[in-house]
């Protein structure tokens, strides 16, 4: 299981790797700032989700760290 799917790997203020759903054919993934953790389970089998600080939303696929 990738760190994307685990809910306590992913906190707010953390640099991450998204699929938005309309990408989700293409599999293009965008990144950014979690602003909010939407997924209220432990794990998810596609990725949590998330609110970018843009305010996108998808599923996380990698986790790219601390932004500062």
């Amino acid at each position: 299981m990738s760190d994307g799917n685990v809910r306590e790997r992913i906190h707010r203020g953390a640099r991450v790797s998204i699929v938005r759903k309309q990408d989700q054919g293409s599999g293009r993934t965008t990144e950014g700032v979690v602003r909010d953790v939407l997924t209220s389970s432990a794990t998810h089998p596609h990725g949590i989700k998330v609110r970018l600080e843009t305010g996108e939303v998808g599923r996380v696929k990698e986790i790219l760290g601390d932004s500062g």
